[in-house]
């Protein structure tokens, strides 16, 4: 049993093109950025590449700023994540009630009373940032959008956020509800594990309630959707206290990037600084593809399942990143799996890692899931498959 349960290593040499010099590391000025004027007229800037984690660029990433409506990043993937696990369904009709139809600021004009699907209220914070939206959502998900709060702070500590604390589901003003640039762009990287969420993000216009008296036009508030080649989301966010801020993403060839600019004196400052932070990425960096998210990785053996071999996967799409025209390395990949199997085991616990290494050095550690449930076997399943395996040994 124990040789079926035992620590598994893999290496695994891959001639992958990859440096191992450092990237930026997290400064607060433009000399300690090798002197790059990027995102110059913003209180706080990021340039994440989202496979390795990468931080490409900083300017006080982490002071902390009132986020507004990137506040709905958090809403958005703890949406996403109800949805993954089956407790939430697209076609599923919600109804609105009267506190999430009162709300303030960015709104699709929901009214009380009213029912509306999951995907179309999905549409509503993804595209238009509406706040009705978000709070008919979190009522959904937690019985209030106060319980869904606790539910967001608890996601953020989750993630180690130290530097993030919510207040409401929407980014409206409120006292002790703040974040980072940095916080910001590890959330927005969590969420695009979720890949379906650029089927919303990246659309420019749509509507609700299609050919109805009371029929709404989207219009996305992420003008670079449309104005940047590659930009299919992710959210913007303004109030007078945090000024214009946007969460970019873009994705070109198999390199996605994460830029986050807040407070910005203009919308057009602030795309300005989002399009500079983008331009640099993908002028100066590019990525190699090792694994897709899913893709299988290895195998193991479990003697007291149901399945009884069973396929270990990634989380999550696995680059490497180096700067064009950097000395090219060999890239190994070390697995390292749980040793004690308590089953049951479901689809997104994690089993073990996968070390992408220089030599020694390892470079990143990413999680490694099982394919799908892993359920214990039935007793007498396990007495004939015991008694097959012991004829094998003979």
């Amino acid at each position: 049993m124990n040789k079926f349960l035992r620590l598994i290593t893999i290496m695994m040499v891959i001639a992958f093109a990859v440096p191992v010099s450092a990237f930026a590391e997290e400064n607060n000025s433009e000399e300690e950025n090798n002197g790059l004027a990027l995102a110059p007229d913003a209180k706080s800037a990021i340039l994440l590449e989202q496979d390795t984690g990468e931080i490409l660029f900083d300017k006080n990433a982490h002071e902390k700023l009132p986020p507004a409506s990137m506040t709905k990043i958090m809403t958005l993937l703890l949406i996403m994540e109800a949805l993954d696990k089956g407790n939430l369904q697209k076609d599923e009709m919600i109804r609105v009630s009267e506190r999430a139809a009162s709300m303030g600021g960015s709104q699709i004009f929901l009214e009380a009373g009213e029912e509306m699907s999951v995907n179309d209220l999905l549409k509503g914070v993804a595209i238009a940032s509406g706040n009705d939206a978000s709070v008919a959502l979190a009522e959904r998900l937690a019985g209030s959008e106060e319980a869904f709060v606790k539910k967001m702070n608890e996601r953020a500590k989750e993630l180690k956020l130290e530097n993030t604390h919510f207040q409401n589901s929407t980014g409206l003003p409120a006292d002790n509800h703040y974040s980072t640039s940095y916080d910001m762009a590890m959330i927005a990287n969590e969420l695009l594990k979720y890949e379906a969420i650029t089927d919303y993000t990246s659309v420019y216009e749509d509507y609700l309630r299609k050919g109805q008296d009371n029929e709404f036009w989207l219009v996305n508030t992420n003008k670079l959707v449309r104005f940047y080649p590659d930009v299919d989301g992710l959210k913007t966010g303004y109030t007078s206290e945090a000024k214009y801020c946007l969460t970019a993403t873009a994705k070109r060839d198999d390199m996605r990037v994460i830029a986050v600019v807040m407070g910005a004196e203009s919308p057009k400052e602030r795309n300005t600084m989002v399009s500079g932070l983008l331009d640099y990425a993908f002028n100066q960096f590019e990525t190699n593809k090792l694994f897709d998210r899913d893709e299988k990785i290895t195998d193991i053996h479990l003697l007291k399942s149901k399945q009884k071999n069973v396929d270990i996967v990634t989380k999550q799409s696995i680059s490497t990143l180096h700067k064009k025209g950097e000395e090219e390395k060999d890239i190994q990949t070390e697995v390292k799996l749980q040793d004690t199997w308590n089953l049951p085991v479901k689809r997104g616990d994690e089993v073990g890692k996968l070390y992408v290494k220089d030599g020694e050095q390892v470079l990143y550690e990413i999680p490694l899931t099982v394919e799908e449930d892993i359920e214990k076997t039935t007793y007498f399943s396990l007495l004939k498959r015991t008694v097959q395996e012991m004829v094998k040994s003979r």
